[in-house]
């Protein structure tokens, strides 16, 4: 007999006792040689290739995973690393056998993962299960890691930076037309997830071994008896007899059901996460009163790095539709991101960049979108993050002609926003213009002037696009130049609009689109400013509208850069 008949005859009947062993027959894992045997009857199998010897393991090793999967509920030891085996013997050899994979992997994620995910080493396990099964998974099964992203959000959130390279190759396939608006706002809320799942820790121990699942259920009669309590006597649990000291044991209430979509295990499509619900109260007020943990400190510093991956699947790979759908809830996520400066400046960042390249592949969005679009402007001066938004979706409208050529009752009604925006801030911007003032209205008329030089830039391009909205927008720009406005920058601006619109063919040069529609070509005359950064020093239109003295400031000729006739 030879060395490999030897090794399979052994390592079989290994699996074939173990369920006659009354010590590991309830509880597989407990036996520690039986992962080592499990992984040299695979091997076996995928170096001889032979259906007979697959046939022959496949009742044993099909039977030490329904009692493993059974035990989990009670079991001590970790199943994760056996389950993955017998998972991937399932991936590479469920053709031979006829096995389906697909009730096996979603029993995994439910029952062990769910579990076990709080385990490094299963973690990492798990990571590198999907990376190695990436193809297949993908072809096979293409509804799977979109269904359980949550769940392996939760994964690499707790086990930090540790794993995020690993992470970062299998993320691909958790995308998916079923899950791709719902995984944008998890991605921007992983600090919180962190942040309850260390309060889940805290109140209930560790989390390997426990199902989130399970902790919800065991605080569901304290929640009835609260209700209970509240309906009969007008109080709460928390009125009295409770240690009204323990600010950190009642601060999150994990029956909230916030907190349980926060912690959930399965995309069940996008839900609202009310920023006002008591408990995102609490979370963030813990947060912010306490030190940062190192586990927050590596995911704080890891989820831009995943914005980054999402973002660019999304600009390459997912179809106008979903890009549309998200762009409204990435609008209403701006002002709503965990507090901390720098996470929060990168994850802006991101959402600006990825929402201006949006809108210049597909400038019709700025129409389509035209309702949150004017939501926004209305909330400019809500907070400086708001107003930061506002100032980029008025550079977009007007650099994009309110969503094009063919889409003029919506740039028209997008116009009127730019002109009440502006209205407004020029009677609020005298107010106290002879008064002293702190350095927040400092502040403040800087971000408002700031403002208007866009507003005022973007109603000069919409009209220039729009040859109706001319008149109204030399009333608007007229206005401006008139008014006693504080900062003379915008006054500036206002009245070079106006000497620009003077003259239609030096005003569609400078302030028309930046490119030609698709499909058409450069009107003669119109500057190719996107060759600008390699040709000029000098900004041509307003050194020649401030009629300076003297020799210009560049050393170009204008056919440089204007397309011969």
């Amino acid at each position: 007999m030879s060395e490999r008949d030897i090794a399979w005859d052994f390592h079989l009947r290994k699996l074939s006792a173990s369920g006659r062993d009354s010590n590991t027959a309830n509880d597989p894992a407990s036996d520690s040689s039986l992962l080592p045997s499990v992984k040299k009857l695979h091997e076996i199998c995928k170096n001889e290739y032979s259906e007979d010897l697959v046939a022959r393991v496949y009742p044993s090793i099909n039977k030490i995973f329904q009692r493993a999967v059974a035990s989990l509920s009670q079991s001590r030891t970790s199943n994760g690393l056996l389950l993955l085996e017998i998972l991937q013997f399932y991936l590479d050899f469920g053709e031979v056998v006829l096995h389906d994979a697909d009730p096996s992997l979603r029993t995994f994620f439910r029952l062990c993962l769910s579990r076990e995910f709080a385990d490094p080493v299963v973690a990492e396990a798990t990571l590198e299960f999907l990376i190695i099964n990436k193809k297949k998974l993908l072809t096979s099964f293409p509804n799977l890691l979109p269904q359980f992203f949550p769940l392996l959000l939760k994964l690499v959130a707790w086990n930090g930076e540790r794993l995020e390279k690993l992470f970062l190759k299998a993320f691909p396939g958790l995308m998916s037309p079923g899950s791709f608006i719902s995984l944008f706002p998890s991605l921007v809320d992983l600090p919180i997830l962190v942040v309850a799942l260390e309060k889940v820790e805290k109140s209930s121990g560790p989390l390997i071994g426990s199902s989130i699942a399970s902790i919800q259920k065991n605080t569901a009669p304290k929640m009835l008896l609260a209700l209970m309590d509240e309906a009969y006597t007008g109080s709460t649990i928390e009125d009295g007899g409770g240690d009204s000291e323990s600010e950190d044991n009642s601060a999150i209430d994990v029956a909230d059901p916030f907190f349980l979509e926060l912690l959930k295990d399965e995309n069940d499509g996008i839900a609202e996460r009310p920023w006002s619900s008591p408990v995102m109260a609490a979370i963030l007020q813990a947060s912010v009163n306490s030190p940062y943990s190192d586990r927050l400190k590596a995911v704080l510093n890891m989820a831009p790095h995943l914005l980054d991956v999402y973002f660019s699947i999304a600009l390459h790979t997912v179809n106008n539709s979903l890009i549309c759908a998200l762009i409204p809830l990435l609008m209403s996520r701006f002002a709503t991101i965990f507090p901390d400066k720098i996470f929060s400046y990168e994850v802006r960042k991101r959402l600006l960049e990825f929402m201006l390249s949006t809108f210049q592949c597909s400038p019709n969005f700025i129409a389509l979108l035209k309702k949150p679009i004017m939501d926004r402007l209305g909330e400019a001066y809500d907070s400086p993050e708001k107003t930061e938004l506002a100032l980029q979706l008025c550079w977009a409208i007007g650099e994009h002609g309110g969503g094009g050529g063919s889409h003029k009752d919506e740039a028209r009604e997008l116009f009127e926003s730019l002109e009440l925006l502006l209205y407004e801030n020029l009677s609020s911007s005298r107010v106290g213009m002879t008064q002293e003032v702190s350095d927040e209205d400092t502040y403040r008329r800087s971000s408002q002037s700031r403002l208007l030089c866009f507003v005022v830039t973007a109603i000069a391009k919409l009209a220039t696009y729009h040859r109706e909205l001319l008149p109204r927008a030399r009333v608007s720009l007229g206005k401006v130049a008139r008014s006693r406005i504080s900062d003379p920058r915008v006054w500036r601006r206002a009245c070079d609009f106006l000497g620009l619109m003077k003259d239609p063919a030096i005003c569609a040069s400078i302030l028309g689109p930046s490119r030609p529609a698709q499909g058409t070509t450069q009107k003669v005359g119109s500057i190719n400013w996107s060759e600008g950064s390699t040709k000029m020093i000098a900004h041509i239109p307003f050194y020649i509208l401030g009629e300076q003295e003297g020799p210009p400031f560049h050393d170009f000729s204008f056919s440089d850069i204007i397309p011969s006739i």
